[in-house]
């Protein structure tokens, strides 16, 4: 049986959970990143429209070579959720530990940053008797391209099981601003840095070889080839 997303029910399914785990938790509220891109966006304007905009606290966590872009794309959709936030700079916690960021430690100070803003969050979340809101999309998990302990450390991660694309279309249908959803997905660690260009193949084609190999139970390199994808996109995904 072939694949098929249901948008409609990803989005009841999605916010009934959202709902469930707060109230199970006997916890105020959700605590969540905002990075200015889709999938912080859309884990952010599930949780409002789950649990309201008062259960919903953004932190904002530029580094200071991060992209301007990232906290206007970020404020906007603060603006728009109608949500408290707070703007924390890692700037001095990286620094201390790395007082000069090359291509040699450069990685290192991207896991770095990644768990700086876990450790933030985590904190936030202690202080209001909340819980942490994860935003790591299906994609990425499958992939593992992920800081282990930073961006994957979360109370809950309501994008878990939705592939990259399926985030976009989701996004589209709650109304993310099209400067968020049109923009290439970026961890924005250093200037200049795109997932796509890191994982060496592009997200549409990524989920289409996912779906197949995973949901569809498709590993034949042959029958890969014949659905569309080239040897080397699939040797890069396997």
């Amino acid at each position: 049986m072939s694949y098929i997303f249901d948008a409609d029910k990803a989005l009841t399914t999605l916010k009934r959970f959202l709902t469930g785990k707060l109230l199970r938790s006997g916890l105020d509220g959700y605590v969540i990143g905002l990075s200015g891109g889709i999938d912080s966006a859309l884990s952010a304007t599930l949780a409002v429209e789950a649990v309201g905009k008062e259960k919903l606290f953004a932190i904002l966590m530029p580094y200071k070579s991060s992209s301007e872009s990232s906290i206007v794309d970020a404020m906007e959709l603060v603006h728009k959720l109608g949500i408290e936030h707070k703007q924390v700079d890692i700037s001095p916690m990286i620094d201390a530990y790395f007082p000069e960021i090359t291509d040699k430690n450069r990685l290192r100070a991207g896991n770095k940053m990644a768990r700086e803003r876990m450790s933030i969050l985590f904190d936030y979340a202690h202080k209001m008797n909340r819980l942490v809101l994860g935003t790591g999309n299906r994609t990425e998990i499958s992939l593992g391209y992920t800081t282990l302990f930073g961006d994957s450390a979360c109370s809950l991660n309501p994008l878990g099981q939705l592939y990259k694309s399926e985030v976009r279309q989701l996004s589209k249908i709650l109304g993310i601003p099209d400067s968020i959803i049109n923009k290439p997905p970026s961890a924005d660690l250093w200037a200049g840095q795109t997932d796509e260009e890191e994982i060496g193949v592009t997200y549409a084609q990524v989920d289409h070889l996912l779906i197949q190999m995973i949901d569809n139970n498709i590993t034949s390199l042959k029958e890969l080839q014949e659905l569309g994808s080239s040897h080397t996109d699939i040797s890069r995904v396997v």
